[in-house]
Order: C-alpha cells, then structure tokens, then sequence
C-alpha cells in the first residue's frame, strides 16, 4: 500500500485544515488507518485512528472535540479535519495502514502500522 498524505500548510491560531491520506496499490477497504504527528524536537505521536469500516474512531486526548477523523472507502481517502488549531498543533503529520481482519478494530500503537506516507507539515501561527 501506498500512502499520500496532503492538506498541510499555514495557519493562525483557531483556524481549520483537512489533511487527506490517498492510499493505492491495494485493497483500502481492509485496512485500519491512522494520522501520528511529530513537531520538531519531539516523538512521533498518536492523533486518531479509524478503523476500516468507519465503524471505530479513537482519538488522542488532546484532539478530542477538535479534530474529526474519517475516511472514504470509494475513494481510497482517508481525512483528519483540523479545526481550533493551535501553536501546538504544529508538526508533520503522516498516515499509517494496517490490515485488518475485524471492521471494528482501530489501532493505536505506533508499532503495529506496517504502511506509512511520507507527511505534511501544518503550521500553526500564534
């Protein structure tokens, strides 16, 4: 599978933005996905995850209320809408699948995603 992330760019502080992850070269509707940032200086974090049928959605603490994650199966897409950005949201973010074998199954752990996309740098200006 490969992925695509695109969507970044400059923003001030309370503004919004929608990252889209393209996947190809397999079947996307198998796959749990995931968006996992890292700001300069910092470890590569867990933001949201969906799983492959769109049934499960979990998200990191300091996303919640803020960020919605969601996917397209016809498309092969999955989104993160970004909204109440703040300085602190700044950093690349990339998307990462996985096979799945349950529809309900939304996977956290860094570790346990086999496919990643190169990333898109948000900023946030304060």
């Amino acid at each position: 599978v490969q992925l695509q992330a695109s969507g970044g760019g400059l923003v001030q502080t309370g503004g919004s933005l929608r990252l889209s992850c393209a996947a190809s070269g397999h079947t996307f509707g198998n796959y749990a996905m995931g968006w996992f940032r890292q700001a300069p200086g910092k470890e590569r974090e867990f933001v949201a995850g969906i799983s492959w049928s769109g049934a499960s959605t979990y998200y990191a603490d300091f996303v919640k209320a803020r960020f919605t994650i969601s996917r397209d199966n016809t498309q092969n897409t999955m989104y993160l809408q970004m909204n109440s950005l703040r300085p602190e949201d700044t950093a690349v973010y990339h998307c990462a699948a996985n096979p799945e074998s349950s529809h309900t199954i939304v996977v956290v752990s860094e570790t346990s995603y086999r496919y990643w996309g190169q990333g898109t740098l948000v900023t946030v200006s304060s």
